[in-house]
């Protein structure tokens, strides 16, 4: 089965990650299939960049995202939508 899931980098204390698909027999920091974004939860805010559109391409194929990468894929939609328009001074 392929998942989308992190794989962790950066050193001790200081994680990083990266979002990759990869097959779910892999071991954690392996290999992977495609790399499709990054995740800094150091910064503050956390920085999450993922390419949404190479996402919804690997859901759509039947890749299961881990419970994390769910949550980070509905902020990044969530920060992605467009803000609704102000309405005009009058």
């Amino acid at each position: 089965m392929v998942k989308i899931r992190l794989k962790r980098q950066g050193a001790k204390k200081a994680p990083y990650y990266r979002v990759v698909v990869a097959d779910s027999r892999s071991p954690r920091d392996g290999r992977n299939i495609e790399e499709i974004g990054t995740y800094d939860p150091m910064a503050n805010p956390a920085v999450i960049d993922i390419d949404l559109e190479r996402a919804k391409y690997w859901l759509g194929c039947g890749a299961q995202p881990t419970d994390t990468v769910r949550g980070l894929l509905k902020l990044a939609e969530a920060k992605q939508a467009p803000a609704p328009a102000a309405e005009p001074a009058e």
